[in-house]
């Protein structure tokens, strides 16, 4: 199996997409409001500059979403019917002129993407284990001015009109399988993931914000199958790519600055060991659930086809891990060659 994985400098505003072309998007925005991501905005529309300048959060705020607007019609127009979009955002806190409010960025989002004709489907909290003491801010041991601390962000989950329909019987989306333990964790309403180290310098991880691999391989692995395009209209240092690459998808990523893209090749070398890490790791874990089950007097009803263990399902025989055997550069981007995972 062969995927590829195009990269380009460009606006999420006009994407170079024809329509109906991507099966699935992931992705994490620059955040209104959280001030490492005021000068982008402001370079987009200066407004938002003014707006600061002027202490009107609430104007800002709105124009903030006023830029991302457009990147959300691009998204339903290149969407293919049935497609999902996954939205990645925290929400803000700030003091300005106006007072300290909390910018329901969440909110603002499942509206507009709402408005352009998506469906919003329940969405998930992804909360970041912290081991700082500090639960609250403010007016510290006494009532009534302190307030919680944010600890969470929100995976948007959208679908583009009724659910996709695949062939009867499709091999890609069988040999795409899920475990039915793993569906138990991935589909529930709360993750708790740590974030993850990027290893770039400050000035790009700045720049970033990116989540850990683990966010957009799940959602890859829950809402796509093999031979699926993925698209990251805010691709920053290429973690959604690296995981469509991992997970057996094609890609599409869109940056405007250059410095983050350059990052992404050294990264995606690291593919062909992430690949057969994840892959052994959600094997190993399935054997494993399987010796529980049967300790606890509850037997799997089938046997996997590929692999010398049962599953839950008849929907998990046909299941299929597939690892990155090697990647090249190409004119546009990547292409990788993957192998079956014994």
């Amino acid at each position: 199996m062969e995927t590829t994985h195009r990269v380009r400098t460009g606006d999420a505003r006009t994407l170079e997409c024809p329509d109906d072309s991507v099966e699935l998007v992931v992705t994490s925005p620059p955040y209104p409001m959280i001030e490492m991501w005021d000068d982008i905005f402001t370079e987009l529309d200066p407004a938002i500059g003014a707006a600061l300048d002027d202490g009107d959060g609430d104007r800002a705020f709105t124009l903030m979403h006023e830029v991302l607007d457009a990147v959300w019609a691009e998204i339903e127009r290149v969407l293919v019917p049935g497609g999902i979009a996954c939205i990645n955002v925290g929400d803000a806190t700030r003091s300005l002129e106006d007072g300290f409010r909390s910018y329901p960025n969440h909110a603002e989002i499942t509206d507009r993407l709402t408005d352009h004709g998506l469906r919003a489907l329940p969405d998930i909290l992804w909360r970041k284990p912290t081991n700082s003491g500090a639960k609250f801010m403010g007016s510290g041991m006494v009532p009534p001015n302190a307030y919680p601390t944010l600890e969470h962000e929100h995976i948007l989950v959208f679908r583009n009109g009724e659910r996709r329909r695949l062939e009867p019987g499709a091999d890609r989306r069988y040999e795409s399988a899920y475990f039915w333990e793993e569906r138990n964790e991935w589909f529930s309403d709360l993750w708790e993931l740590p974030g993850e180290t990027q290893n770039l310098d400050d000035g790009l991880r700045d720049r970033s914000g990116a989540f850990p691999l683990t966010v957009p391989y799940r959602l890859i692995s829950m809402f796509s199958v093999y031979g699926d395009t993925v698209l990251d209209p805010f691709l920053g240092t290429g973690t959604t790519t690296l995981a469509a690459m991992v997970a057996g998808r094609n890609s599409v990523g869109v940056d405007r600055d250059p410095d983050l893209l350059s990052a992404l090749e050294d990264r995606v070398a690291t593919a062909p060991e992430r690949s057969r890490t994840i892959a052994r790791e959600r094997l190993a874990d399935h054997r494993s659930w399987v010796e529980h089950r049967r300790a606890d007097g509850k037997e799997p009803g089938y046997e996997a086809e590929q692999y010398d263990f049962a599953v839950n399902t008849k929907q998990e025989q046909r299941i299929q891990f597939y690892a990155v055997d090697a990647v090249t550069a190409t004119d546009d981007g990547f292409r990788a060659v993957h192998e079956p995972v014994e």
